[in-house]
């Protein structure tokens, strides 16, 4: 569940959004001061920002400013002051989007979702120069290289990207039809059962440097899950 964040010193505006943010699925957190927001922001951490320009304390232009010396949360702008040079300094300073006042909850709501998922595709594009699934296990996309125990591991690229996937999030477990998604370029049809066989082979490769480990686990009925 994503959170927002919405920075509104109206409080009845503030609680309309909130209100159809929760409908939609997010969770909400709600300050009126200015200079609460980066406090709120450093403790609930947030996936966006809904914050007002015109604010008690601080105004929601220092506020950005100051936030993009330390992130690229998203941040939509919410302002009743519509000279254009209002909406220009706003997204120069990192503002990813401005929703002037009034407006429906409805477009906010969307405006939301439209950020979101940009952000989130852009995540899932990204190609990280390396994964550490811990101090043990190194994958290095951009050489093609998986090393355990500072020994490599020489995997096949549907072994390597299995265990990418797997190591980008330690303890969480997949099941083999999201394993799939990720094993192949040209999205083949295969059985959930090709998983199976790409695991025992990757696991007696990990199985070569730790013996006794069982670094791969199966959960019976669910998946899969990397326990380093």
């Amino acid at each position: 569940m994503n959170t927002i964040l919405i920075v509104e010193d109206e409080p009845k505006l503030a609680s309309l959004l909130s209100d159809y943010l929760q409908a939609s699925g997010y969770a909400t957190h709600t300050i009126h001061n200015g200079l609460e927001a980066l406090p709120a922001i450093h403790e609930h951490r947030p996936d966006l920002v809904l914050l007002d320009l015109m604010l008690p304390g601080k105004d929601g232009l220092d506020i950005c400013r100051e936030l993009r010396r330390e992130s690229d949360l998203p941040v939509i702008m919410l302002t009743a002051r519509v000279e254009e040079i209002d909406r220009l300094l706003g997204l120069e300073l990192g503002a990813d989007d401005y929703i002037c006042k009034p407006f429906s909850p409805r477009e906010v709501v969307a405006r939301v979702k439209t950020i979101l998922r940009r952000v989130q595709r852009a995540q899932v594009d990204a190609t990280p120069a390396e994964t550490r699934a811990s101090s043990a296990l190194v994958i290095r996309p951009d050489r093609f290289e998986a090393l355990l125990d500072q020994q490599p591991l020489n995997l096949t690229p549907v072994e390597f990207r299995l265990l990418q996937t797997l190591a980008e999030s330690p303890g969480r477990i997949f099941s083999r039809e999201r394993l799939l998604d990720h094993l192949y370029d040209d999205h083949r049809v295969v059985t959930d059962r090709t998983v199976d066989s790409h695991i025992k082979n990757l696991r007696r490769k990990l199985n070569a440097i730790r013996p006794e480990a069982e670094v791969i686990q199966s959960i019976y009925g669910v998946g899969y899950k990397l326990d380093l």
